[in-house]
């Protein structure tokens, strides 16, 4: 079937859901259409905890807020860019207070600001430590005041329709019906989040599995950075306990880190000891469990805090954790650093704008030069929320350029039912744990080059897969997931030092001079 759109956004996170509303309000005459291919909670928006990072009080300045985002950037931001958005950061978060978000205050009634590893004042709003959820439901219950704003949930894209290095739309999969539209835009925006699924640990939802990069790659857009993805320090460790982050707030409020003997270590690594940058913590981390094979340090809170204290400032983290009989008021808890950010992605402009003219990517998806090697805490909902203003600004002044051009329905050829949709698990299984021990913290030349050649010999059969039996949303994620594994470990491959997340034990030291790591489709 094919539908008609003026604006199709691929993504029901910050950055697509801001982005919904900015446009209704600018251009309130053109037709908006929000797909996600879950519901519109499941995004890494929702499982936020932290908050958001902004210069709010006289102590701070927007000089430290962008030295500190630089300085966790080790040698890779975009200076210009750190400006932009981290100078914009009170004027987005005053619109999120007028949308109704209630950030914490404390008892002279201003705003409770956290601090977070890498920053060097207080500047971190939040809701409690659900802080979005709480941006995510307000973001949602104001998108669905709009009336041209059509939202359709579990319709998963597949891929873009680009001819000419021009993108028309998208091909899309409804998945009540397994039916497989053609939706014409004047403009995609694909505002799809990282690919933390790609890893066997990761603090990431399922639906996380690297869409919007695979699609635009495929496309021919350029592709960059993809070897720095943040590891948060902090995960809980339990069987069943899946994607469940602990905040790095907590460690901001004074939790510690120790090893099973109860020694605490990150003196060791860093000056600022927990409260140095992730990627610092989660190599600390992943030394420590290297040297006495265990398989989880602790992060105590419970001998420095008491139980009301913790109880008001993490309900979330706390009531998560009696649910695997861990009560964090009494004991410390058991935690792995696991996979939760992508600091690259599709090059694309602080508005979005990518060399594919019409499709446009904001949010964790794009890779604007903002996070540089490694992301500063906190810093991401903001980009999101900057990136969705930007992209609305930019696109409401050039509607008038703007046309829709129909293009051909999806083609199934000989595609047949699935008959072995074990080929499917087995291979989602393979990949997160190839990535998991071969390209994770702690990286060397030899992992790098048995996981690139074993990714080739999972990516030729889920092609084959992909080619002959009918597509569906398991397969079209797997086909993304080995499409941005491969684009991570040749990224990795490429870079011949160590800087940010990205740690060679090969390439121990840092070069001299700092360059981007870039990689585009061959035609």
């Amino acid at each position: 079937m094919k539908f008609n759109t003026d604006f199709l956004i691929i993504g029901s996170g910050i950055s697509g859901l801001s982005l919904s509303l900015n446009l209704s309000n600018l251009v309130p005459t053109e037709r908006i259409l929000l797909i996600t291919k879950e519901s519109l909670h499941e995004s890494s928006t929702y499982h936020a905890q932290g908050g958001i990072a902004c210069v709010w009080n006289t102590n701070d300045s927007f000089e430290k807020h962008i030295q500190d985002t630089i300085m966790a950037g080790d040698g890779l931001c975009n200076e210009n860019i750190v400006r932009k958005i981290i100078i914009q950061a009170p004027e987005r978060i005053n619109e999120l207070i007028d949308l109704g978000v209630n950030f914490n205050r404390n008892e002279n009634g201003e705003y409770d600001l956290g601090q977070e590893g890498g920053h060097s004042e207080r500047r971190i709003l939040h809701v409690n430590d659900q802080t979005g959820q709480s941006i995510e439901n307000i973001l949602i219950n104001n998108v669905k005041k709009h009336d041209n704003i059509e939202i359709k949930e579990k319709w998963c894209a597949v891929n873009l329709y680009v001819k000419n290095l021009k993108c028309h739309g998208a091909y899309v999969i409804e998945q009540e019906t397994d039916e497989i539209h053609n939706i014409a835009a004047k403009a995609t925006i694909l505002a799809t989040g990282g690919a933390g699924k790609v890893y066997l640990y990761t603090t990431n939802p399922d639906v996380v599995s690297g869409d919007g990069i695979a699609m635009a790659y495929r496309a021919g857009a350029m592709i960059s950075n993809m070897e720095f993805y943040q590891f948060h320090p902090t995960c809980l460790y339990h069987p069943y306990a899946k994607a469940a982050l602990i905040t790095e707030a907590m460690r901001g409020e004074g939790a510690i880190l120790k090893d099973m003997r109860g020694y605490e270590f990150m003196q060791k690594y860093h000056p600022q000891k927990d409260l140095a940058p992730r990627d610092i913590v989660s190599r600390a981390i992943d030394a420590e469990l290297k040297k006495s094979g265990e398989d989880y340090v602790y992060l105590d809170i419970a001998s420095y805090k008491n139980s009301e204290f913790i109880k008001s400032h993490f309900p979330g983290i706390y009531e998560k954790c009696l649910e695997f009989n861990i009560d964090i008021t009494k004991e410390p808890i058991p935690v792995v650093p696991a996979a939760h950010y992508c600091c690259g992605g599709v090059m694309a402009g602080i508005d979005g704008l990518t060399e594919i003219k019409n499709l446009f990517v904001i949010g964790e998806a794009a890779c604007t030069g903002f996070h540089g090697a490694n992301r500063l805490a906190s810093n991401s909902l903001l980009e999101g929320l900057v990136g969705a203003h930007e992209c609305a600004n930019y696109l409401s002044a050039h509607i008038s350029n703007l046309k829709i051009r129909e293009f051909a329905e999806w083609e199934p050829g000989d595609a047949i039912p699935s008959t072995e949709a074990v080929v499917i698990t087995q291979n989602w299984d393979e990949v997160r744990m190839l990535m998991q021990n071969f390209v994770g913290i702690v990286r060397s030349d030899m992992r790098l080059k048995r996981a690139l050649k074993r990714m080739n010999i999972f990516a030729e059969e889920i092609d084959y897969y992909y080619w002959n039996y009918k597509v569906e949303k398991n397969l079209v994620e797997l086909r993304n997931l080995s499409m941005v594994a491969e684009l991570l470990i040749r990224c990795a491959l490429s870079r011949k030092e160590s800087r940010g997340t990205h740690f060679n034990e090969n390439h121990p030291n840092k070069l001299e001079l700092a360059r981007n790591s870039y990689i585009k489709r061959p035609w």
